[in-house]
Formats: C-alpha cells, sequence, structure tokens
C-alpha cells in the first residue's frame, strides 16, 4: 500500500478547486483510495508527463479533472502537487 503526502500547498490548492467543483468530491474521494491501494490500476490512467515548470505523473479523476503527483518510490509514498483540468495540470489550452 502507498502513503499519500498532502503538502499545505496541495491541501489549499483543492480547497480552492472544491469551491469550484463540489459536484466531483465523491469521485476525488475514491481516486485517493484506488491511488493508495494500487496506483497503476488501469482506471486511474497514470501517464507520465512533462512541462516547463514541472515532471512528474497524472493520474484521473474522470474525463476532464486530474491530480499530477511525484512517487517517492523508495519509500512507497506518492506526493500530490496539483489538481485541476487540462490546462491547469499541463499548461495546455
Amino acid at each position: 500500500m502507498y502513503k499519500l503526502l498532502f503538502t499545505d500547498s496541495y491541501e489549499a490548492r483543492v480547497g480552492r478547486f472544491f469551491k469550484k467543483h463540489p459536484e466531483i468530491e465523491k469521485q476525488y474521494v475514491k481516486t485517493l483510495q484506488l491511488l493508495e491501494l494500487n496506483p497503476f490500476h488501469p482506471s486511474l490512467r497514470l501517464h507520465h508527463f512533462k512541462t516547463r515548470n514541472f515532471e512528474g505523473y497524472s493520474v484521473s479523476i474522470n474525463l476532464t479533472y486530474r491530480i499530477s503527483l511525484e512517487f517517492l518510490v523508495s519509500e512507497q509514498e506518492i506526493l500530490l502537487v496539483n489538481i485541476g483540468d487540462h490546462q491547469d495540470i499541463y499548461n495546455k489550452e
């Protein structure tokens, strides 16, 4: 089982995100539970990506929203970095 790490900055982003999108909170919780159990589960659609400012991984909450993260493999920890849509995560339109 993996351990999820929540930074203060991530928690602040999540708070702002759910003020705008309270309807997906249940999907978010389910995503985190699955991420803890098996980050490689096909429904998470885990994939590596790189932008000018970040290199890491992304998992899907649903078809629109994602969570970016870093794996700390040696300790089986997952650091949650950002939450949002394609533009927020990948710096794309």
